[in-house]
């Protein structure tokens, strides 16, 4: 079982996300600086880890997504092969007006995963649940090919 896994959350990449932390202002116009579109991306898929794993018929993709409603997730398939989670997550209203916050650490904005499934993967066998925070993605598993068994070739007798 081979995953491609796009995404920033590998601990090399931990001091990416201090790099990324620029705005759109701030970006020249140089050819190899990123678009402020693939830096906000690559900002929200740092900040979605997941857990792959894989049963003997079914993979399972299990994502944190705490605060968030399951209207403001979508799980998309792309390209055929391309599992994609998205959504935003929002503060919550303060009902008290003089509240302040002295530390803010929980994310906010948007997210968003890719995961670029396996050949065996039932991409028309796909459920995704959300309980308490954390969602649970199932991609079914295609069942084996079956062996070819020999052709049999009739042998006819004749002339060359």
């Amino acid at each position: 079982m081979d995953f491609r896994i796009i995404g920033f959350n590998d601990p090399i990449f931990s001091g990416l996300q201090d790099m990324f932390d620029v705005t759109d202002h701030e970006v020249g116009k140089s050819v190899n600086t990123p678009s402020g579109k693939y830096v906000r991306d690559a900002k929200a898929m740092a900040a979605t880890p997941a857990d792959i794993k894989e049963y003997p018929d079914s993979y399972v993709f299990v994502l944190d997504m705490p605060g968030s409603k399951s209207d403001e997730i979508k799980v998309q398939l792309e390209d055929n092969n391309v599992l994609v989670v998205t959504g935003m997550r929002h503060r919550e209203e303060e009902k008290e007006k003089e509240v302040k916050y002295i530390r803010m650490e929980r994310r906010i904005g948007k997210f968003m995963r890719k995961f670029v499934l396996p050949e065996n993967a039932n991409v028309d066998a796909i459920s995704a649940v959300c309980v308490d925070g954390v969602l649970t993605i199932t991609v079914q598993k295609l069942p084996p090919p079956e062996p070819k068994k020999p052709r049999t070739i009739e042998v006819k007798i004749g002339q060359n």
